[in-house]
């Protein structure tokens, strides 16, 4: 074309016939080139070459040169009457170049005479390479797809596994589209998604093309693609003298062989229909417009196209009465049919764009406000509200396609009024909402950081890596991950594919910030560094290691988290300076152990209870070392008190190291000698008692510091002080809770009553009466002598009796709860059955023995019930007597215990004395000792004299 002095060329895309647009202005100047199409148009005063879309050709101005791209659309069922209305009637004074497939030969032939074939042979081969998975497909590949959301997800897989991806469709502005063809071909990307444009115009560096699809929805139906038209699509592979390859990819069947072949070897079935319609158009009346357009052909190479759009909507808009009735001329039928033409953009329903059309006509017709034009203030309106960028890349592309209709409308001469400001400015908004879409779309499917780190490595530069103070390790300045502690931690959005470059990039940079952190981490305070309690090492905040099982459980090993790549020196200093911190914890935690065991003095048993207390880090059940604790002498016992053993009645146990930053370390070691792979957590400091929880084993409550009982578990420090009140009680007769224990145990009266079950208690609960303490009396001023007083009046006399008042009715006691506690273990074994005794047997005892019934409370352990190491106190004088030889058992009612009065009056005494025991409603009374009688004092006791004194001193 450039050879002529004026040409004209149409092409198949707006987006083709920009591109054509822009190589000739670098060639020639903008002022001699135009550029025509639905939505823009840019025609210098002096153009000499006019760029069109083929439906926006200018066929009457006589140019010397036309070409028509990609003729074989003249087939297209849609488009096709358009390019067979210019195979027919578009000439060049000089030249007319028909360029498209072979398969039109026959066809062009038959229908244009005198003409010459040219045919260029292909310099690079296709080759099929079947089908293949995304994640292996080769750079520099198109993948094709045939809607809006297959676009979208094959785009958004490529980019989580190859980082990225460039997307091209037919509806992208042309500014989008270069934007996005300029990622692929600058090689910020290496694939790219597109739609069935690609096959039309696009030269691009493209080496394969798979088809993630082999049908489309051409508008109407879903159909398979025409051998051909695979053919199109494929040949965008290879360029020049480069071979290319297409197959096809996802979900798509593989192409049979005759396909192949076809493909391969361009050999393809000949067109044998064109689509056609007739263009000598009457615009008398919308009907005979209508009949002009349905016009039949009797030539056999053209067949009459469907109803467009076009005529759709004529025939939808000729229906309405208010569009009928303006029909008064061929002119106004004839700009009827301009507006009809408008394509739909939109894509919205049918009747939606009828009525858009209808409402321009409107205007057009000069009846409204418009005066023949579409009104300025409602054109400005719709396009503001377009104008925004904002939002996501579907409502993006929604009001690009928007202002495409009003692009179309400005460039119709003499619809708008200042013509172009609305061409300037609908462009504008096309190019912002361009530059926006551009923005989302490289946003959503191009990994930024992967496709600089490609570009630098395919010009084999040295990548440039550094580490921040905040650990945030950059290449080139992308984010591409963080040094946490000793090891790298790659960015999780990092694609498989260039996973390992950027690691080997990252660590370069790493190397010289291992061997500062690990200086700066030896040379670190023990209060810089803890341990969790699950066994992890911690240096501030970050984990650098592991504590491991070690040869005993006061010396565990440790296990640091260095990456191989810092170096066998590095992990060796933090390993050695994290085994000094565990082991200084333990010596400073656990030193009342370490010192036990130092203790040369210890011999014997009380050595060997001294490892078992080692062993067991300070804490034993007493249950299970019942037996070792009898043997232990007082001397033995002695010499282990004074390294702060305490013997319980429940636990033997170091004060000291129940408190909380040792329990919390104790857990943790048995945990790890026991091969756990949970550790159990230790309690939160200064709580009394914790729940119960029936999952948890009994060994990790003592371990905790703690011993369950009920519901819940009482700190083991505090049980022993509660065993030492309960020891004073009569736990035989029953005694109260009194508040000393419930301030101990920091419960309230149904909870301790819980607690004390847990302990072998039986708690009964009763109700009484509350008595209040009595009211203080208030003080009678005394009277002064020389102050006056109040005289009496005189209607009153001082003899009169005082009046009584009215008795208050009697107000009900208020009541409260109380528990009385006994002594019920749980039987061990059953005893076995036995017959009744006969009465005044009873067994041999020695001289002097007590009945069990009468052994007093705390001097030994009754039934199941562990005693402590408190050592027991002398009776009180008086609390039993001796029993005369051969005196029968004395006979109590069940549940007495001996309380009753024992006196020489009261042996006589039988079984028809006794309380009714069926009196369930009489309240129990119970005492710690039973009431002793009053004797005479007998003149031979030594201490008569002292006895006769008392109660007179």
């Amino acid at each position: 074309m450039l050879g002529h002095r004026t040409g004209v060329i149409g092409l198949p895309l707006r987006l083709l016939a920009r591109e054509v647009y822009d190589r000739i202005v670098a060639l020639r100047g903008p002022s001699v080139v135009a550029l025509v199409t639905g939505e823009e148009r840019i025609v210098p005063e002096r153009t000499q070459y006019w760029v069109c879309t083929v439906e926006a050709m200018p066929l009457e101005i006589g140019a010397d040169f036309v070409a028509i791209d990609e003729i074989q659309l003249c087939a297209d069922p849609d488009r096709g009457h358009v390019f067979t209305d210019r195979l027919l009637r578009a000439r060049g004074l000089h030249e007319t170049l028909f360029m498209g497939a072979e398969t039109m030969r026959p066809a062009i032939a038959g229908l244009v005479p005198g003409v010459t074939f040219l045919k260029r042979e292909r310099f690079s081969e296709l080759t099929y390479t079947g089908s293949k998975k995304i994640s292996r497909m080769p750079p520099r590949s198109a993948i094709v797809g045939f809607s809006v959301e297959n676009v979208y997800a094959i785009a958004e897989l490529i980019r989580r596994q190859k980082g990225g991806c460039a997307v091209v469709m037919g509806a992208l502005s042309p500014r989008t589209r270069n934007a996005q063809v300029a990622l692929y071909q600058n090689g910020d990307v290496d694939y790219l998604v597109a739609t069935d444009a690609i096959g039309m115009g696009l030269n691009l560096d493209i080496k394969h093309i798979a088809f993630s699809a082999t049908a489309k929805f051409d508008g109407r139906r879903m159909r398979g693609l025409y051998p051909q038209e695979l053919a199109q699509i494929a040949g965008r592979a290879g360029r020049h003298t480069e071979n290319g390859t297409f197959g096809v990819t996802g979900e798509a069947r593989p192409f049979d062989e005759e396909i192949i072949e076809a493909i391969e070897n361009h050999q393809f079935a000949p067109v044998r229909k064109l689509m056609w319609r007739n263009h000598a158009l009457d615009f008398g009346n919308a009907d005979r417009l209508i009949r002009s357009l349905e016009e039949p052909t009797s030539n056999e190479w053209l067949t009459r196209a469907r109803d467009a759009d076009d005529v759709l909507a004529l025939k939808s808009l000729v229906e309405l009465a208010e569009v009928r009735e303006r029909l008064t001329g061929p002119k106004r039928v004839q700009l009827l049919w301009d507006v009809c033409r408008i394509p739909d953009f939109r894509g919205a329903s049918a009747a939606d764009h009828a009525g858009l059309l209808a409402r321009i006509f409107e205007f057009l017709c000069g009846r409204g406000l418009g005066g023949g034009r579409v009104p300025s203030d409602w054109i400005g309106k719709a396009v503001s509200r377009i104008d925004r960028t904002d939002g996501d890349i579907d409502a993006i592309s929604k009001r690009l396609a928007y202002i495409r209709t009003w692009t179309y409308i400005a460039q119709r001469k003499g619809w708008v009024d200042d013509e172009s400001h609305w061409r300037d400015e609908t462009r504008a908004v096309e190019d912002r909402l361009s530059d926006a879409l551009h923005a989302r779309l490289t946003q959503r499917f191009v990994d930024r950081r992967t496709s600089v780190l490609l570009r630098r490595l395919k010009q084999k530069e040295t990548l440039v890596a550094e580490v921040n103070d905040k650990g945030e390790v950059t290449v080139e300045g992308e984010f591409v991950g963080r040094l946490e502690g000793f090891r790298f931690r790659q960015d999780a959005s990092t694609s498989p594919d260039e996973a390992k470059v950027m690691a080997q990039a990252a660590v370069q940079a790493l190397k010289p910030e291992f061997h500062l952190r690990a200086d700066r981490f030896y040379n670190a305070p023990d209060t810089e560094m803890d341990f969790t309690e699950q066994g992890g090492l911690m240096w501030g905040t970050t984990a650098v290691g592991k504590l491991v099982k070690g040869a005993e459980a006061l010396r565990p090993s440790v296990e640091a988290f260095v990456d191989d790549e810092a170096g066998p020196e590095v992990a060796e200093k933090v390993r050695r300076r994290l085994q000094h911190f565990i082991d200084r914890k333990v010596a400073a935690q656990f030193e009342p152990l370490a010192a036990m065991s130092r203790d040369e003095t210890l011999t014997g048993l009380a050595r060997g209870f001294a490892f078992r207390l080692v062993e067991g880090l300070g804490v034993l059940p007493r249950d299970i070392v019942a037996n070792d604790v009898k043997e232990l002498d007082q001397e033995s016992r002695g010499a282990l008190r004074k390294h702060g053993v305490r013997f319980g009645q429940f636990t033997i146990f170091l004060p000291l190291l129940l408190k909380p930053a040792p329990t919390r370390l104790r857990l943790v070691l048995w945990s790890l000698w026991n091969g756990l792979d949970e550790f159990p957590e230790s309690p939160p400091p200064g709580l009394v008692t914790i729940p119960n929880v029936a999952e948890v084993p009994k060994s990790h409550y003592t371990l905790a510091g703690y011993h369950p009982a009920g519901s819940r578990a009482i700190r083991i420090d505090m049980l022993e002080r509660l065993a030492d009140i309960l020891r004073q009680k009569d736990s035989r007769a029953g005694f109260e809770a009194t508040p000393d224990m419930l301030s101990i145990t920091g419960m309230t009266l149904d909870q301790f009553a819980d607690l004390m079950a847990g302990l072998g208690y039986k708690g009964e609960k009763a109700e009484r009466p509350k008595v209040k303490a009595a009211e203080p009396v208030a003080a009678v001023p005394a009277v002064d002598p020389d102050q006056p007083q109040n005289p009496i009046p005189e209607e009153v006399s001082i003899l009169a009796p005082v009046p009584e008042e009215p008795a208050a009715e009697a107000a009900a006691p208020e009541m409260e709860s109380f528990y009385t506690f006994t002594w019920a273990p749980k039987p061990r074994n059953a005893r076995p059955e036995r017959g009744p005794r006969p009465q005044g047997e009873r067994r041999d005892r020695p001289q002097g023995d007590r009945p069990r019934g009468e052994r007093p409370q705390g001097e030994r352990p009754q039934g199941d019930r562990p005693a402590g190491d408190k050592p027991r106190g002398e009776r009180p004088q008086g609390e039993r007597r001796e029993r005369p030889q051969g005196e029968g058992k004395p006979q109590h009612a069940k549940g007495d215990h001996g309380k009753g009065d024992r006196s020489k009056g009261d042996r006589g005494k039988g079984k028809g004395d006794r309380p009714d025991r069926n009196d369930a409603n009489k309240p129990r009374q119970f005492e710690a000792r039973p009431q002793r009688a009053d004797k005479p004092i007998d003149p031979d006791n030594p201490f008569a004299a002292l006895l006769a004194l008392k109660g007179k001193v």
